[in-house]
C-alpha cells in the first residue's frame, strides 16, 4: 500500500492512498479513533472561525471534530445533517449529495427541530475534508430550507480542486494522487 505522509494541526500522519477510480486516488484522512488528531485540528480551526451561533456538520467523519469544536469553544449545540432520517426526527428537510469517497448517490437529512432552532442564525458549516464540495452544497440546501444564513465554510483539510476556493477556510492542502502514487497536476 502506497502512503501520503503530512503535517496537519502540528501532528505528523500516513494517509493510506485509495483507489477511486483507474486513473484517481485519494488519500484517506481519518479523525475516528484518533484523539490526539482531532483535539488538535479543532484548536487550530478555531483560531480561524467567524462569528457564528451554530456549527453544522454532515454524518459521519465531521462529527468528533465538530463535537471536540463545539467543547472546545464552550457552545452547547450543534447541529448533524443525517444521512437517513431517523425514528425521533420530528419531520425533516433533506438534500441529495455525491461525495467522492462514496460510491452512491445519497441524501443529507435535517429534522425540523434543528430547522426551527437554525431560522435567521449564523450557521458555521464544518467538514474533515472537502474535495469536490457536494456534501457542503447539500448542507448549504438545508440550511438555506431552514432559513438559517451560512455564516462561513471551514475544514481541516482542503482536497483536490476545494483549495482554490476562497470562501473556505481551511489548515492543509491535500492533493490527489496518479495510480503511481505521484501527486496528479
Amino acid at each position: 500500500m502506497k502512503y501520503y505522509k503530512m503535517r496537519v494541526a502540528g501532528l505528523d500522519r500516513k494517509l493510506p492512498l485509495c483507489k477511486v477510480t483507474d486513473d484517481l486516488y485519494i488519500a484517506a484522512f481519518v479523525m475516528f479513533g484518533d484523539a490526539e488528531l482531532t483535539v488538535a485540528c479543532a484548536r487550530e480551526l478555531l483560531k480561524r472561525i467567524p462569528e457564528y451561533d451554530y456549527m453544522m456538520t454532515a454524518e459521519a467523519k465531521g462529527i468528533p471534530l465538530i463535537h471536540e469544536m463545539a467543547r472546545q469553544h464552550g457552545d452547547g449545540y450543534y447541529f448533524v445533517a443525517r444521512k437517513q432520517p431517523k425514528l425521533y426526527m420530528t419531520g425533516v428537510f433533506e438534500a441529495d449529495v455525491r461525495s467522492i469517497s462514496t460510491a452512491a448517490e445519497q441524501k443529507l437529512y435535517l429534522d425540523k427541530k434543528d430547522a426551527r432552532l437554525m431560522k435567521g442564525k449564523r450557521i458555521l458549516l464544518v467538514d474533515d475534508v472537502i474535495s469536490t464540495g457536494q456534501s457542503l452544497s447539500g448542507l448549504e440546501k438545508l440550511v438555506a430550507c431552514a432559513g438559517g444564513i451560512v455564516c462561513g465554510r471551514m475544514t481541516v483539510l482542503a482536497e483536490g480542486d476545494a483549495q482554490n476556493r476562497p470562501d473556505l477556510v481551511y489548515l492543509e492542502k491535500l492533493p490527489v494522487f496518479n495510480a503511481d502514487g505521484t501527486i496528479k497536476e
